[in-house]
């Protein structure tokens, strides 16, 4: 946390508070800045890579101008939405500049989410212009069909890789953009809190809630991403992680400010990531813990090890030391990071200490199943008691709600001043997630506040059940919910996906003993079942899911 300059009731220097700012000394901050830089200082280099596509930084800034162009000639005017349905491709990387050139707010969709939602998305965002891949044609079509009122401008991008789809009325993007001025200048940012984009959580108990942030706080968790993930020009960044999952966790700002290289890749698949890794010279990318999965899982002859280390950045649960361990073998350095769509993605990461590689393997994992410190641009991070408000002692031990403040928190939420009011609390962000703080100040998640299993008055954390489970050689993924007890009031339940070699052959009665080896007894799954677990478009489970499935809902 930084500390003021000076004491209460010291002078400050005399005159220095009188001077005024200009347009020398004071710039709003915006991400858009970087790539007018990355044009000026590698212009002629390839910065974005898709299939046989190869965009320069020049080229990339002179797209993203005509389509603020664009927009701006489309009636587009300040402040206004411009959503967008699209995969990792160089469309979507050109939107998160040419939008906030034309003074509007980008507003990504989750390419999974259903017609209705999408409908819904659209309306709450009051959306002017709604560009879509060709490929969600089809669920596109059935939003704009059930809105009522006015409906955005559609613009529709057919990308020569991606696999066709229905045919969607709209303009097609590329004569969209050719309608655009290649020197458009950007609409003057008068103001650095403006918002930049407007990202949709998923709604579990209702609609999804609109997370807007501002020009300031992209630029700085983008710097902050780029000091913790070390990127640099060499950096070459493989786009595992979708673009509208908050921005790309604000990579798609981070890397173009490094001069890296954006590698797109429209669909998750192990082949394509391992031969994009050796084709490409891939040394970072950032994922969910179930991609890890994929790639440690994925058959032999697809696997390709890298050149030179890759580093992979993932959030979520701590990986389980079985997945480090594997994944080290293959050629891939874990780092393990913690966010929300309301703190820009990345807010804390497991920050590296002397001497950390040459620990113990279990020593490692257990350091890195910490989600760690505030990045460099986050102002602060504790754990508060949630009774008293107060921070919990750093013992470990004691738990309590994670709570984050600075510069790369939300602005908040679009129209809901009730869900405002109830997490913006006494100067602090709250998450809604319960951790721990160690001696050393590193936080470590111990669970979702509604994850946590109350059995017989005791807290049960589901991600140490999990990792007990992980650690089962035929165990692939696994999750663990509340289910209700009579007696006890919840037990836990573990729901189970082996690898395939081992179904059939492991039962539910296998699982409950060799959790009963690992855990304290009142933590043993009392139930177990076997299958699939659903998964949002980012990889994360839907625990929601699995609670309704054990309330027979």
């Amino acid at each position: 946390m930084q500390q003021p300059m000076t004491t209460p009731g010291e002078a400050s220097t005399p005159g220095a508070d009188d001077l005024p700012r200009n347009a020398a000394n004071h710039v709003p901050l915006s991400p858009v800045s970087f790539l007018f830089r990355a044009a000026r200082v590698w212009g002629g280099r390839v910065g974005v890579v898709h299939g046989p596509r190869r965009i320069t930084y020049a080229a990339l800034l002179e797209r993203s101008r005509r389509l603020a162009s664009a927009l701006v000639r489309a009636g587009v005017g300040p402040g206004e939405a411009v959503a967008a349905l699209l995969p990792n491709v160089p469309e979507m990387l050109e939107a998160h500049y040419g939008v906030p050139m034309a003074g509007a707010v980008l507003c990504p969709i989750n390419t999974r989410l259903d017609a209705a939602t999408i409908g819904f998305i659209l309306r709450h965002s009051g959306a002017r212009v709604f560009v879509a891949d060709r490929e969600y044609a089809a669920v596109a079509a059935g939003a704009l069909a059930a809105m009522e009122g006015p409906r955005p401008r559609v613009v529709v991008v057919d990308d020569p890789l991606g696999p066709g789809g229905a045919a969607l009325d709209g303009t097609p993007y590329e004569e969209f953009l050719a309608s655009g001025d290649p020197d458009f200048a950007p609409r003057p940012l008068a103001d650095e809190w403006a918002a930049i984009s407007l990202s949709y959580t998923s709604g579990t108990t209702g609609d999804p809630k609109g997370v807007v942030i501002h020009h300031r706080g992209a630029y700085l968790n983008a710097c902050g991403n780029a000091l913790a993930f070390e990127l640099t020009p060499r950096s070459v960044y493989l786009w595992t992680l979708p673009m509208f999952h908050c921005n790309g966790w604000t990579y798609t700002w981070a890397v173009t400010l490094a001069g890296g290289v954006h590698v797109c890749l429209r669909r998750v698949e192990p082949a394509a990531i391992f031969r994009l890794v050796a084709e490409e010279g891939v040394t970072h990318l950032c994922a969910a813990p179930v991609v890890l999965t994929m790639l440690i899982h994925a058959p032999a002859e697809v696997q390709r090890r890298p050149a030179q280390v890759v580093k992979v950045a993932t959030g979520g649960a701590a990986p389980p030391s079985a997945v480090i361990a594997k994944m080290e073998a293959m050629g891939f350095s874990v780092l393990h990071l913690y966010g929300l769509t309301e703190s820009y993605g990345p807010s804390l990461l497991c920050a590296w200490q002397p001497g950390l590689e040459d620990r113990p393997l279990e020593e490692r994992a257990a350091f890195m199943a910490r989600q760690g410190v505030p990045l460099p641009t986050l102002e602060d991070a504790t754990v508060l008691d949630q009774a008293t408000g107060r921070p919990v002692p750093a013992d470990g031990a004691s738990l309590g709600e994670i709570a984050l403040r600075g510069n790369t928190i939300m602005k908040g939420y679009l129209r809901n001043p009730k869900a405002n009011e109830s997490v913006f609390v006494a100067g602090w962000f709250r998450t809604g997630d319960l951790g721990v703080l160690h001696p050393d100040g590193y936080i470590e998640v111990k669970d979702r506040a509604k994850d946590i299993v109350i059995s017989g008055g005791e807290n049960i954390s589901s991600l140490e059940v999990e990792e007990a489970l992980y650690r089962h050689p035929d165990v692939m993924e696994a999750a663990v919910v509340a289910h209700p007890d009579e007696k006890w009031g919840e037990v836990p339940h573990a729901f189970v996906t082996l690898k395939p070699e081992a179904e059939g052959r492991v039962s539910a009665e296998d699982i409950i003993a060799w959790c009963r080896g690992r855990l304290a007894r009142f933590k043993v799954p009392k139930y177990v079942t076997f299958g699939p677990l659903p998964k949002t478009a980012t990889g994360k489970i839907q625990k929601f899911e699995l609670r309704a499935r054990v309330r027979g809902g």
